[in-house]
């Protein structure tokens, strides 16, 4: 079964996109917990950080490169956070990583 990431790259469910390129959709989280709270999504289905391979570096090079152009383009360079979550347990919700880019400035 997809995960709701997947339907909204593949414009099943509607959703505010910020940024799109050929692997990396980046949206607003629908409740947000800060002032700015964005996810960035790797179009290939991952479920979590463990499920990584090799082959994923690049992709979480780019992950990292966008929030940090997304940072600078909303001028929150000196204040926010990058996290991950990693499995139930570890407060991850929807199984296909997702980069969290969050900043009250």
């Amino acid at each position: 079964m997809s995960s709701i990431f997947t339907k909204i790259i593949n414009r099943e469910i509607p959703s505010d996109i910020v940024f799109e390129n050929e692997s990396i959709i980046v949206i607003k989280d629908i409740f947000p917990k800060a002032k700015i709270h964005l996810l960035i999504i790797p179009k290939k289905e991952i479920a979590t950080i463990n499920d990584l391979q090799e082959t994923d570096k690049e992709l979480l090079f780019d992950m990292f490169s966008i929030a940090k152009k997304l940072a600078q383009d909303l001028q929150i360079t000196e204040g926010y956070q990058l996290h991950f979550n990693v499995g139930p347990k570890g407060w991850q919700e929807v199984m296909h990583i997702h980069l969290h880019l969050m900043s009250d400035l």
